[in-house]
């Protein structure tokens, strides 16, 4: 039987959102209500592949939305077609519902008006502005002619369904990338237009700085939309009620453009030049502009006195500064000593050959930026390294490095004047961005836990976070590094701004590549483990919810129970500390449990271990490339992602055997469980997944890029999954 809707969501995986849109669609398919998902690129096929139930059209990466569009609508078997695009969602329900409005309708109706949600990365799910024009036709099927605020209705496509034969005889104008004039287009050619006052999209906004910068030609090309539409206007005879609030719309949005978007002075005065012409040819005849301030910047585009306009925006401008300053001098406090020379020093040349590193909030040298320098002296050493750690940590830097310590007068200078800085966290908010310089977000791990701005939904995750001071410290980042995809759509929702991916592996992972048996060896002897031992490295993770450290494993009874031929080696999360935070229950050090809390790096301690033995941390994604067993100790799940919110269910998809209590967890490690094959299949489809980028050659991409500024073709090319060689295991390295 025929389904009445397809819903049609097409386009790329937008900021990692396709999933959640398809997992809602997925509950509402039935037989009046079919989903078609035209994914483009690989990143929505494989969000689409994980709900079989629905139709897949997949496209090649650089196929425009207009050809999405057609492409699923060809595949779509409904009497109705709903085109969301895969930013957006379908409200629970609202397929349904919307299903069950378009079958009472006849034949004479094109084109079926539905109201909206918008949510935004701080909003969720906001009622449109829209209801008061929805509700003027009520139940009744009208033209626009009779309607003519149906045009006033927010001008995207998905609150719009088309009935598949209207849509088949307007394709050529539907099917256009531009969904704007799409919008506008569907209500001005359609006979007939019905509404529905119910929530039929769930319109995601993105943040604007997460998107590529409008261009000058971008400025023009909404122009000339706005002047088809009115030419199409003619042509239907839509009549002076549609004509009118078109034309008021493109007058509004050439004097927004002119007011907001920052062009240069010639492009500006060029932009107004063209929308005065056609706020002259497309005025409707006895048009009245309207009264006040905003009368008289409409008077002044139609006359063409760009001149006068700014100097009346000039004049806005300083009422508007004025009133600020008066209010914001009771507020001000002096300038200190500090503030007066960091600002003297943004105004010195910047060093093209400083890079400042930081880790972890200042700890030393760490992580992927202590992978990036190394690599960093060795490619390029006419750059110098100068390294941002903390007081306390100064001891611990290796000898001969350079640092500066937070709030000194030679900190402020370097980070004043560096051309690169490179960071696993952010550098704190008073950091000014100068132009020219360069930020490298490096990360420090794969998201499994929500994120940034996927923190809000999760108050005990995001307690003292300022979600707009953390977005002025991302809007900072000229590059973001990613190991494997799920990591680079995670991040692009979560840090929604305009860096520039950087798909090339975590740098700190190379070592899970290039180490040699010899390097194993050398690890095992320091930390005391003998030939032949098995080390399971214990790695639990942070918890929002819990103030200090929580046991969920008497470490004792389980190295008793695995007996003398296992060292237990724990390594409690740095945010606990190595002392009263420890997650030690037996002796700091003994034969068969060893506290390696305060050892750096994390890399060594992988490389030591036969196998990992975790919650939740992202050690297990690092660890993962080392293709050696995890097992996974998932006593608390339901409370850790109801609490800290998750990207996937662990448990569905782990990297290996999963224990939900110490004696299965005892279970696993006393036999061969651990490392049997249904371990071995879990952990290969989580390597396939999480260690797409990671080759061992991670570093020197990031260094070709970024320091030497070579392009992406020029990169080495990242390595086959199955033709990558791990460091050798600890029984390898002793043969």
């Amino acid at each position: 039987m025929r389904p009445q809707l397809s819903v049609v969501v097409h386009g790329r995986n937008v900021q990692g959102h396709l999933g959640e849109s398809l997992d809602a669609l997925a509950r509402q398919a039935d037989a009046d209500v079919e989903v078609v998902v035209a994914a483009v690129g690989t990143s929505a096929r494989a969000a689409a592949a994980r709900h079989p139930g629905l139709t897949l059209v997949a496209l090649p990466e650089e196929t425009p939305d207009g050809a999405a569009r057609a492409a699923g609508a060809a595949c779509a078997g409904g009497r109705w077609l709903h085109f969301v695009p895969s930013k957006d969602s379908v409200p629970t329900g609202a397929a349904r519902a919307v299903a069950e409005r378009a079958a009472a309708l006849p034949d004479t109706v094109d084109v079926l008006l539905t109201d909206h949600t918008r949510s935004t990365w701080r909003h969720t799910r906001r009622p449109s502005p829209d209801g008061r024009f929805l509700a003027e036709p009520g139940r009744r099927e009208v033209s626009l002619a009779d309607c003519p605020d149906l045009l006033k209705v927010t001008p995207v496509l998905g609150n719009r369904v088309l009935r598949r034969d209207f849509w088949r005889a307007r394709q050529d104008l539907l099917a256009t990338d531009d969904e704007l004039f799409a919008a506008y287009a569907a209500l001005l050619t359609a006979d007939r237009i019905a509404v529905f006052d119910q929530a039929g999209l769930e319109e995601r906004r993105l943040r604007p700085e997460s998107l590529p910068p409008p261009t000058a030609d971008d400025h023009f090309a909404l122009l000339e939309t706005y002047e088809r539409l009115l030419r199409l206007a003619e042509q239907r005879a839509a009549g002076p009620g549609p004509f009118g609030i078109l034309y008021a719309a493109m007058v509004t949005a050439g004097l927004r453009t002119v007011a907001r978007a920052g062009l240069p002075e010639p492009q500006a005065r060029e932009f107004f030049h063209r929308a005065a012409l056609a706020a002259v040819a497309f005025r409707p005849p006895g048009h009245r502009r309207p009264g006040g301030l905003e009368g008289v910047r409409r008077r002044l585009l139609e006359e063409d006195a760009y001149t006068k306009y700014r100097a009346l925006q000039l004049a806005d401008q300083r009422r508007r500064k004025l009133g600020s300053a008066v209010a914001g001098g009771r507020r001000r406090a002096a300038k200190t000593v500090r503030d007066i020379q960091y600002h003297q020093d943004l105004r010195r040349p910047l060093d093209p050959r400083l890079a400042v590193f930081s880790a972890y909030w200042d700890r030393g040298v760490a992580c992927n930026p202590g992978a990036i320098a190394a690599k960093l002296a060795e490619l390029a050493p006419h750059i110098h390294p100068v390294w941002v750690v903390s007081r306390a940590n100064e001891p611990l830097l290796p000898p001969g490095t350079d640092h500066v310590v937070p709030g000194t007068r030679r900190y402020w200078r370097v980070m004043a004047t560096a051309k690169y800085l490179v960071n696993n966290a952010n550098f704190p908010n008073a950091i000014v961005k100068r132009q020219g310089s360069v930020h490298l977000q490096t990360h420090h791990g794969t998201p499994l836990k929500r994120m940034g701005l996927d923190q809000l939904d999760y108050p005990a995750a995001a307690q003292g976070l300022n979600f707009h001071e953390l977005l002025a410290r991302v809007d900072r980042w000229d590059y973001s590094v990613s190991s494997n995809s799920h990591s680079t759509q995670m991040w692009q929702r979560a840090y929604q701004s305009r860096y520039a991916e950087l798909d090339h592996g975590y740098p700190r992972n190379d070592v899970y590549y290039t180490a040699t048996a010899a390097d194993v060896r050398a690890v095992r002897d320091r930390l005391g483990i003998a030939p032949g031992k098995r080390a399971l490295l214990y790695a639990p993770t942070h918890r929002d919810y819990e103030a200090t450290w929580t046991p969920h494993l008497d470490l004792a009874a389980l190295a008793e129970r695995l007996g003398d031929d296992t060292v237990l080696l724990v390594r409690g999360h740095y945010f606990y500390g190595g002392g009263t935070g420890s997650p030690l229950t037996a002796p700091r050090r003994t034969g068969r449990v060893v506290d390696v809390s305060a050892y750096d790096p994390v890399e060594d301690l992988a490389l030591a271990a036969d196998a990992l033995v975790t919650d939740y941390s992202s050690l297990m994604f690092d660890y993962a490339n080392l293709d050696r067993p995890i097992v996974v100790h998932a006593d608390d799940w339901e409370t850790y992602a109801k609490t800290r919110g998750v990207y996937f269910d662990l448990l569905a998809e782990p990297p290996g055997a999963v224990a939900r209590t110490q004696e299965e967890l005892t279970e696993i490690l006393t036999t061969d469980a651990w490392r049997d094959a249904a371990a071995r299949r879990a952990r290969a489809a989580f390597r396939r997944r999480f260690c797409e980028f990671d080759d061992g050659r991670a570093a020197e991409r990031v260094v070709r890029r970024v320091f030497l500024d070579e392009p992406e073709s020029a990169l080495p090319p990242v390595v086959p999954l199955d033709e990558r060689v791990p460091a050798p295991t600890p029984e390898e390295a002793v043969r």
